[in-house]
């Protein structure tokens, strides 16, 4: 079935979107898996594949992210550990099980899309005033976002980084350097799950895999050096618009 979609398709055009998707994601420090996800399943490619493909391309994506708001100077390594300590095991579980029904992928398309709505018009983060997150509030967040990936085949970025700026836990760049991590160690725990469950990465991963990284690089170079905080926010709420419309349509 793959092989008979790839025929069919321009290899060009599928590059190209690949490329987009993990440039803009990785811009606010995101993996892209729903961006693949939603043209993986443009292209009538079976589940089965999808997520796997999804979860290895995140992998690579946000592995660079990661080291790119690093070295430049966002990373707040506390706040990332607790949030992985809680969503790592969580992941695994959710990456061994199946996806979730169609209506509870309308309710994380509505979710995404009131977190869109919500950073478009939100002030400038660099100018709210920081707030100490409740040791509770990140192990419960970590949980519940660490399962969906799992599930889903994402990373959980598009979940975390707009909860970290909308509660005031911290600013643009290092929300984006904290979820780029989050999405990393999460994808490999939910890959892990799928692999442990008999599951196998099909051959097209490993094709995309240059052509992301380029992406990748040319995002995040813009997001963690570049680009203003204000600017960034308004970048997540689109990703999360694009997030939404894989999810309401899958």
């Amino acid at each position: 079935m793959l092989s008979d979609i790839l025929t069919s398709i321009s290899p060009l055009a599928l590059g190209l979107a690949f490329f987009l998707a993990a440039a803009l994601y990785a811009s606010v420090g995101h993996g892209g898996a729903s961006a693949y996800l939603a043209v993986m399943g443009l292209i009538g490619m079976a589940p089965v594949e999808m997520k796997p493909i999804a979860l290895v391309l995140n992998i690579a994506v946000s592995l660079l992210a990661s080291i790119a708001f690093a070295r430049a100077g966002h990373f707040q390594a506390r706040l990332f550990w607790l949030f992985a300590a809680a969503s790592v095991p969580a992941a695994f579980i959710g990456g061994w099980l199946q996806s979730p029904e169609p209506v509870f992928k309308l309710i994380l398309a509505a979710a995404l899309v009131f977190g869109a709505w919500r950073l478009a018009f939100y002030r400038n983060a660099e100018e709210a005033e920081l707030r100490e997150p409740p040791l509770s509030a990140i192990l419960i967040l970590g949980l519940a976002i660490g399962f969906l990936s799992g599930l889903i085949g994402i990373g959980g970025g598009i979940f975390l980084t707009p909860l970290l700026i909308l509660f005031r836990w911290t600013p643009a760049k290092p929300a984006a350097a904290i979820s780029a991590a989050f999405i990393f160690v999460n994808s490999l725990s939910g890959l892990a799950g799928f692999v442990t469950k008999g599951g196998v990465v099909p051959q097209l991963a490993w094709l995309l895999l240059p052509v992301v990284l380029a992406g990748a690089w040319f995002g995040s170079s813009w997001g963690s050096k570049r680009a203003r905080s204000l600017a960034l926010q308004r970048v997540l709420a689109a990703v999360l618009v694009v997030a939404a419309a894989k999810f309401a349509t899958c």
